[in-house]
This record gives C-alpha cells, structure tokens and sequence, in this order.
C-alpha cells in the first residue's frame, strides 16, 4: 500500500466534487484543462453554467464564471514561481479564444489550494504587487487588489464541520479519534461517487496508522457488540462514537499492558474483560 508515488490531484477532485456537492447542477468541472497545444494545464477549471447564480459553499463563493484551481500535495508548498506560473496561465486562458475578449477578465477567479500557509508568497506580493491578503474564515483567504479575484485555501485550517473531506486529505492523520471518525464516516458514504477514490487516496498516505486503527476497530465491534447495537438502534451517534472512543482507550491500555508482559490472566482482571477477549486483541 506504501509503495511508490501517491497520486494526490485524483483524491483532491474527489474531495473538491464532494465539498461542492450541492452546487454541481451549476457547475461545470473539467480536469487538467489543456490551455494550448502546447504541454501547458492547469489543475482544474470549474466553470458556472448559471454565472448570476451564486455558490454558496464557503470554498466557492469567491466563484464568477471561469474559475481556475491550482493544487499543491500535503508535503509541497506554494511557492513564489508557482503563483506567477498559474496566473501567467490564468491571462493565457483568457487570451486563448476564438473571439478578442470573448472571456471578460472581471469572470476569472484563482484558487490555490495547499496545505501549509505560504507567507513568503503574501509578503511578495503584498511588497511588489500591492496585493494585500484578507482572512475571511477559518482556512480561507482572500487576495485583494488585482485584477482577478484570488484566494488561498489552507486546507489543514478549514473548518471540520463543512470541510471535513478536503481537510481530511493529508498523510498525517492521527491515531485514535480521528482515523476512527473517518472509517465510521466513509461507511455511510462509500457507495457514493467520488467518495471511493478519495478514500483511497486517504488510506494510502495513512496506512500504518489506519491498517492498526481498523484491525483494532473491528476487534472492539465484537468486544461491545451489545453497546454498539444498542447506540445503532437508538440513532445515538454520539454515543457510538463515545463508544468506540471508549473501547478504543482500553484496547490501547490491553496492548500496553501485553507489550510490558503482563499475562492475559492479570490484564483480564485488571481492565473487566475476558482473557479470551484480551488473547483476540493481542494475537
């Protein structure tokens, strides 16, 4: 699963699908758009059937309607070169027509889209082009006084609650919690599009972590199957989460225990479990 290169723009399509969802009727999505015959393609270009029509997820409602996105993986950064690349491609774009002015440059945005919040770019551009960036949410920044409307997504600082699939699409997923809310997540949502490819992009750059997290989830679904059921039935989400949290913790402090070479008979005792529970968790 670790092995080669991780092919992260599919899994970002994914999750840009997802995040926009409810806006798709009014959007066009078209991936790698070549600008020219030449070997030059910007990473996504989303335009609005409907260009009156406002989007009203956070991530899009800077959107007029031609809107180019740039893409950087959770390791790489945006940098000086990579701003001027993608609006030199930006002002290609809009020249690239059949007609003179057949696009207004007043209907092109620019999104870059990256993990990590690039603070030599916004001190360049706000010493040499007078452009000054604007916090307007969580995750989110706007860059004014140019001609094009740009922001900077941060995605590790988008809000959980209405990003949480963009924010998700990282290598550096933690332990416990946090890989267990994904798993519980994409059970409910993996036999919808886009979801599955995203998935798997997300599972790859965490597998050590998820492959343990999920061996160990399954194990604690049979140790409190009453619970679980119980919480399932109720539609208590909270309390299956707080559950499986629960579990979690005393699967972690078994595991512990063994490793220090406790016997299953006194790490059976000690945490209220049965020693054949605690030989199913360790073996």
């Amino acid at each position: 699963m670790a092995e080669g290169r991780l092919q992260w723009h599919p899994a970002f399509s994914a999750a840009f699908h997802i995040e926009l969802n409810d806006e798709l009727e009014n959007l066009y999505i078209e991936e790698e758009h070549m600008l020219s015959k030449k070997p030059l393609q910007i990473d996504m270009l989303i335009i609005k059937k409907d260009k009156e029509k406002a989007v009203r997820k956070n991530i899009g409602r800077i959107f007029r309607e031609h809107n180019i996105v740039e893409y950087k993986e959770p390791d790489d950064y945006l940098s000086l070169n990579d701003f001027y690349k993608v609006y030199g491609y930006t002002c290609l774009y809009q020249s690239d027509t059949e007609k003179v002015g057949e696009i207004d440059p007043g209907e092109i945005t620019i999104t870059f889209v990256c993990n990590h919040y690039p603070r030599k770019v916004i001190k360049h551009i706000g010493t040499a082009r007078k452009i000054r960036c604007e916090r307007q949410e969580p995750g989110i920044y706007y860059l004014i006084g140019d001609m094009f409307p740009m922001q900077i997504l941060v995605t590790k600082e988008l809000p959980k609650k209405e990003n949480y699939w963009l924010q998700s699409l990282r290598n550096n997923l933690k332990a416990g919690a946090e890989i267990q809310e994904l798993l519980m997540r994409y059970e409910r949502k993996k036999h919808k599009a886009y979801y599955p490819e995203l998935m798997d992009l997300i599972v790859r750059a965490n597998w050590e972590l998820i492959k343990e997290e999920k061996k160990m989830c399954e194990a604690l679904r049979e140790l409190f199957a009453d619970e679980l059921k119980e919480s399932e039935e109720k539609g208590m989400e909270s309390g299956l989460k707080q559950g499986l949290q629960n579990g979690l913790e005393l699967a972690k402090n078994i595991l512990k225990l063994f490793k220090a070479g406790v016997s299953p008979e006194e790490i059976a005792q000690e945490c209220g479990v049965s020693v054949e529970q605690v030989r199913e968790m360790v073996e």
